[in-house]
């Protein structure tokens, strides 16, 4: 069996490092003059908003057909916007709060 000489790996090395720092510098060099877009800083402001109400509706759709536990769903959507609106709409932490919520409720019932 041929084994690949000391070349072929260096070169190997460095060219799917140069890819992966390509693949991972791109992406910032696009968004750079982006950054000035209407259309980039509505998405900026709607996304999370998008997402909470995509995983609000599978939540709640979930939680229906368990019957014995349909009111953890609105009791974790509720900590989520008390959160949200207390911590002058942190999303990551009313998410974080609704999720443990959630999850918390969810396994001690």
């Amino acid at each position: 069996m041929h084994q690949p000489n000391s070349i072929y790996i260096i070169i190997a090395a460095l060219l799917s490092g140069a890819i992966t720092f390509l693949l991972r510098a791109v992406p910032f060099m696009i968004l750079r003059p982006l950054r000035r877009s209407v259309v980039v800083r509505l998405f900026g402001a709607w996304m999370p908003v998008g997402i909470l109400l995509i995983l609000s509706a599978i939540t709640f759709r979930d939680s229906f057909t368990a019957s014995e536990q349909w009111w953890i769903a609105p009791v974790s959507l509720a900590v989520t916007v008390i959160v949200h609106l207390l911590t002058k709409r942190n999303t990551t932490l009313s998410v974080v709060a609704g999720t443990v919520t959630f999850v918390v409720l969810t396994n001690l019932l």
